[in-house]
C-alpha cells in the first residue's frame, strides 16, 4: 500500500495494492499491523455503510467529547467527493479543508483523525460508502457544521442534479458558532 500525507497534519490517503488478472481483482482493505506501521494508531471498533443517490450531501459531522472518532473511509461502489475540515482548537490549519475523490474503482481510502468534521457529496447513483470508526457512535455526542459555510471556502464540485440534504444537516451551525474540538 502507498500512504500519502496531506497538507493538513493527520489526514492521509491510503492507496492499497490491487492484484488483478483475467478473473478480476483482490485487495487487502485493512491490516492493523500495516496501518500502525504507517502511523495510523486507531483501534477500529465499528464499521458503518451508507447507500446514496447522486447529489446526496452527508455532513459535515463529528462526535464530541469522549465519543470522538477517527475514521477510515472508502467507497465500495460508485463515487464521492469527500472532505475533512480541521476543527481542532488552536490548530494552525483550523477551518482548512482537504478533499479527495473516492471511487469503487480507485479504491483509495481517506484516514480522518479525531478533530475533523467530515462529509461528502455523492457523484454517482447507487453509491455504497463504508467507514471504520475508532469509537462507538453516541447520539448525544453528534455534532455538525454547515457544509456550505462561506467561511470554509469549500469548493464543492458542480453536479447535474439538485443537492439532497437531511433536515438535520440543513440546521448545522457555521464555523464561527461551533465549539472547537479539544483533545482531552
Amino acid at each position: 500500500m502507498r500512504i500519502r500525507e496531506l497538507e493538513v497534519e493527520g489526514l492521509k490517503i491510503i492507496e492499497p495494492q490491487v492484484f488483478g488478472d483475467e478473473r478480476g481483482w483482490f485487495v487487502e482493505q485493512y491490516n492493523a499491523e500495516r496501518y500502525k506501521a504507517a502511523g495510523i494508531m486507531a483501534d477500529f471498533v465499528q464499521d458503518n455503510e451508507s447507500f446514496s443517490s447522486k447529489g446526496v450531501v452527508r455532513g459535515l459531522h463529528w462526535q464530541a467529547g469522549e465519543h470522538c472518532q477517527a475514521k477510515l473511509v472508502r467507497v465500495i461502489r460508485g463515487a464521492v467527493w469527500d472532505v475533512a475540515v480541521d476543527i481542532r482548537k488552536g490548530s494552525p490549519t483550523f477551518g482548512k479543508y482537504v478533499s479527495v475523490v473516492l471511487t469503487g474503482e480507485n479504491k483509495k481510502q481517506f484516514f480522518i483523525p479525531r478533530g475533523f468534521a467530515h462529509g461528502f457529496v455523492v457523484l454517482e447513483d447507487s453509491t455504497l460508502f463504508s467507514y471504520k470508526c475508532d469509537n462507538l457512535y453516541c447520539k448525544e455526542s453528534e455534532r455538525g457544521l454547515m457544509f456550505n459555510d462561506p467561511a470554509l471556502g469549500i469548493e464543492w464540485p458542480e453536479i447535474d442534479v439538485a443537492i439532497k440534504l437531511s433536515e438535520k444537516d440543513r440546521k448545522h451551525p457555521s464555523l464561527a458558532d461551533i465549539e472547537a474540538w479539544e483533545d482531552k
